[in-house]
Parts: structure tokens; C-alpha cells; sequence
């Protein structure tokens, strides 16, 4: 069985998770696409290295930020690292913000996927600031067969076509070659149970901006100031990175960029929940300030699907 625990940012998944692996004594795949990389420590909020040793955490850590890396191939190594923990267990754990990935690992991939709300707000921020000429270059680089048949001045197609191709790895036009009809989900080797994770608003919110403030104490700064070479990497179009080069661009003063992180880190907890939302097989669970009781309630519930 596979437990994947979904929820926005900050709602306390990996804490939790720590705990059920704890007690039934299995292992952790990373469902966060941006918690892969090595270089990207702090502005990703991953298992410190005291947490990654008491549990063994899959797929974090497992790039360079300098790798292509998609959706498929994240689908082919979260597989053979749930075989890994089925040899050894009969249950696993999952777990993630990325909506994408989640769907990805449960469902397979979708003949035309979702996009990643991440890369729809980068894509409408380029368009807004360094407009569409920007964009359809993009396209050109990364799908020169849909840029050669596409409207270049509707926005919203160029903007979707990137969307697809920035979410999976693969061309918009690889796509549109198949069925436009929705898949019906795969069939995997195991039985899956989905719980989503939720805070009241005020609450969330709270615990975001003081995960933000921690973030800039042990170094988000300095580790985005490390990374302002790749910034153009599709890994770096992420909250907390992408503001923190606007201020090293002199777009706006370092109070600003702070807002703007908590500000926009907010607003991808929204969008979070609301791509979550619409998985009607989640069974959704609200946190509270006592971590046993909602360890304790999770627990049950699982242990009476088991």
C-alpha cells in the first residue's frame, strides 16, 4: 500500500511523515519537484540532515541542478523506489506539494497534463514584464514543430503550449500528436490511500511566513545568490528564488523582496490546495497546534485501511 500525503506548503506534511515512518517502519519518496536537487537546500524547506538519517528519504538530493530532468522520468525512479520499499515493507509513503508529481505517481501521466501552478504564474510574470516576443522565443527553443504552426500572437496558446512543455520535459507538439482525451488513470501494482493535509487560513499563513523569516536566517540569501548563474533553470522558476534575483537585479529593495516571497508563497499555498481540491479520492485532514493528536488520528485512519 501507498500512503501519499498531499497539502500546501508549510501545512506540516513532513513532520508528520517522519512520524508514520516511524511507526510502521518504512520509507519516504519525495513527491516535491523542487526538492531534488542538491544545490536547493534552504528555499525548498527539505528534511534537515538529522531528519533525512532517522528515516530513509528517496528522491531528494538525487540532481544537480544542472540536469534535465521531466515528469516521466520522475514516474520511472518514484516506481523502482516504491519496488525498493516493497521488498522490505508492504506499505510506503509519499509525499509532496507538487500537484504534478503527486497526480503523476498515482494516476500516470495525462496524454496533455496539467501544468504546475508554479510554472503558470512564472509563465504570466514573464509575459507581463519581458512580454510575448520573450515568450514565443522560448517556444521556439523548446518546441520548434508548434512554434512553426502556432498563432505567435495569441498569448494564451503560447502560454499554455510552455506550460505543458515546462511541466513534462517533452514538446507541446508530442502531445498533440495523440487523442486529446483524457486517460484513464493506470493501473498500479499496489493499493493507494491519499490524505490531504490543510490548516485553518490564518494558521497557514502564519506558519509561512515564519517558515520565510527561518529560511532567511540560515542562509536563503546566500544560497540564491550561489544559484543566480542557473536562474533560467526550470527548477529556479520557484517562489523564494525568483524574488530574491529580482533584488540582486536592483528590481526592488530587500524589504520588498521579503514581502514579496511571503506575499507570493501564500498565494502558491492557495493554488496548492485548489489543483488538491479536485482529487475527489483525497480524504482531507485539518491540523491543529497538537502534532500527537493529529499523528494520532492520521495513524488510525490508516491503520483501519490496512
Amino acid at each position: 500500500m501507498l500512503v501519499m500525503v498531499a497539502g500546501p506548503t508549510a501545512v506540516g506534511k513532513t513532520a508528520l511523515c517522519l512520524s508514520l515512518a516511524r511507526h510502521f517502519g518504512t520509507e519516504i519518496v519525495s513527491a516535491d519537484s523542487r526538492q531534488f536537487y542538491r544545490e536547493m537546500n534552504v528555499g525548498t524547506a527539505k528534511p534537515t540532515p538529522e531528519e533525512l538519517e532517522q528515516v530513509r528519504h528517496h528522491l531528494i538530493n538525487s540532481l544537480s541542478i544542472q540536469q534535465n530532468y521531466d515528469v516521466k522520468q520522475f514516474e520511472t525512479d518514484a516506481l523502482a523506489a516504491l519496488d525498493q520499499i516493497f521488498e522490505k515493507s508492504s506499505m510506503a509513503l509519499a509525499t509532496g506539494g507538487s500537484g504534478l508529481f503527486v497526480k503523476t505517481l498515482c494516476e500516470g501521466i495525462d496524454e496533455m497534463p496539467s501544468a504546475h501552478p508554479s510554472i503558470r504564474q512564472s509563465l504570466k510574470g514573464q509575459l507581463k514584464t519581458k512580454g510575448l516576443a520573450a515568450l514565443t522565443h522560448q517556444l521556439k527553443v523548446l518546441d520548434p514543430d508548434y512554434y512553426q504552426k502556432a498563432d505567435l500572437s495569441n498569448s494564451q496558446r503560447i502560454l499554455r503550449a510552455l506550460e505543458v512543455c515546462l511541466s513534462t520535459g517533452l514538446p507541446y507538439s508530442s502531445f498533440r500528436t495523440t487523442t486529446q482525451k483524457k486517460k484513464l488513470p493506470q493501473k498500479r501494482p499496489f493499493s493507494i490511500i491519499k490524505i490531504g493535509l490543510e490548516r485553518e487560513r490564518n494558521e497557514l499563513y502564519e506558519r509561512i511566513n515564519q517558515r520565510v523569516d527561518e529560511m532567511l536566517v540560515n542562509g536563503l540569501l546566500e544560497e540564491a545568490q550561489s544559484l543566480y548563474p542557473f536562474r533560467e533553470q526550470n527548477a529556479l522558476q520557484t517562489v523564494g528564488y525568483q524574488e530574491i534575483f529580482g533584488y540582486l537585479e536592483q528590481q526592488y529593495n530587500w524589504e520588498e523582496a521579503i514581502r514579496l516571497i511571503k506575499r507570493n508563497t501564500r498565494r502558491y499555498a492557495k493554488r496548492q490546495l485548489t489543483w488538491f481540491k479536485k482529487d475527489e479520492e483525497m480524504h482531507w485532514f485539518r491540523l491543529d497546534s497538537d502534532a500527537m493528536q493529529n499523528f494520532q488520528q492520521i495513524r488510525m485512519f490508516i491503520e483501519s485501511k490496512l
